[in-house]
């Protein structure tokens, strides 16, 4: 990263520190556009830079929190700039669910908790190719998560079913996973 991105990341987590760990308001910025970095998020959530991993944690954490999708793809945005990352799939994956009273709270691999609801719904849509479902989770603003194998097992035990189909509820809303076989 440039000296300037590395300054205003630093800045970022300060702040994000100083504000118990809360999310800063990328949507809010709008830097110039400074060109590409060789970040790309691959499918099976791994965050690679110039085709290694990325193997700090913490770092991508901070990565996560500064990530934005605006219509020509996937940013990093800093108040000072914004450098396009590629992502294979969608850039983050739902790696386990719990249920807390009436609500499912999913986790990503990058640490976000996530309460299903009317504004962070799960989508499930058919893969041409294979057949298989490809279930998704609204995140926060226009990011989702790819909800990994094992815990859409989970969701489908956890479905009730319904005139033919999976329905699995949360905070009062019903989210169609499919029909059954």
């Amino acid at each position: 990263m440039r000296a300037g991105s590395e300054i205003a990341l630093k800045a970022i987590a300060e702040t994000a520190r100083k504000n118990g760990g809360g999310l800063p308001p990328v949507h809010l910025w709008n830097p110039p556009h400074c060109g590409e970095i060789d970040i790309v998020i691959r499918a099976d959530g791994v965050w690679m830079h110039e085709g290694s991993p990325i193997g700090r944690e913490a770092l991508v954490r901070l990565f996560s929190t500064v990530l934005r999708k605006d219509p020509d793809g996937y940013h990093l945005v800093t108040p000072v700039e914004k450098l396009r990352i590629g992502v294979e799939d969608l850039p983050f994956r739902a790696v386990a669910m719990r249920r807390e009273g009436e609500a499912l709270i999913f986790t990503t691999d990058v640490g976000d908790e996530v309460r299903v609801d009317a504004a962070n719904p799960i989508v499930v849509e058919t893969d041409a190719a294979t057949g298989e479902p490809r279930p998704r989770l609204h995140v926060r603003r226009d990011l989702w998560a790819r909800i990994v194998r094992p815990v859409f097992y989970d969701m489908v035990e956890a479905a009730e079913a319904v005139d033919g189909r999976l329905v699995l509820r949360s905070a009062g809303q019903a989210f169609d996973l499919g029909a059954l076989s």
